[in-house]
């Protein structure tokens, strides 16, 4: 018995707000699709790779590979991707000792590793935020720098798909 084929047409998951911004990422020329793309990953070998695979059929594809392109940065390519990352300050409401204590606990961090702490805060809520940081930060100065790079590259990719979500498909 045969049937005749249909093209699978992948489902666009997300809100419409997320389908039209992916639809413009796709059909933006190549080097404004780069220049949004490091706006989310400062590593300009992620954003060339992320954008000649384009069009992509949905976010899930799209995260994808932007996910794949970061497991493959070189180690230059990680280098150029954290040295483009700037250390959070606290909500402006945090009290005084808070500011004090965050900036102190980036100096240490900075100081040991040579770049920003970076960490992917996606799906912590606002209040809860200060203290991940401050516990991110303490936890991970222990780290061996080459310890230290693998979880700052796994933090990197996490910060990537938070803003290719919210930032190029969110548009």
């Amino acid at each position: 018995m045969g049937s005749a084929a249909t093209p699978a047409i992948p489902a666009q998951h997300g809100s419409p707000r997320h389908i039209a911004g992916l639809r413009r990422f796709n059909v933006a020329p190549a080097s404004l699709a780069e220049e949004l793309l490091l706006s989310c990953c400062h590593s300009r070998r992620w954003a060339e790779r992320v954008t000649a695979h384009r069009p992509y059929p949905t976010l899930d594809a799209l995260l994808a590979a932007g996910d794949e392109a970061g497991y493959d940065l070189s180690a230059a390519d990680l280098d150029e991707a954290l040295a483009a990352e700037s250390s959070a300050a606290p909500h402006p409401d945090a009290p005084p000792a808070a500011h004090t204590a965050l900036r102190a606990a980036h100096a240490a961090y900075e100081s040991r590793f040579g770049h920003a702490f970076v960490i992917s805060l996606d799906g912590v809520r606002p209040g809860e935020r200060l203290d991940q940081v401050l516990a991110g930060i303490r936890s991970r100065l222990g780290n061996e720098p080459e310890e230290e790079r693998v979880i700052a590259a796994d933090e990197l990719r996490r910060l990537a798909r938070a803003r290719l979500t919210f930032g190029i498909a969110g548009s």
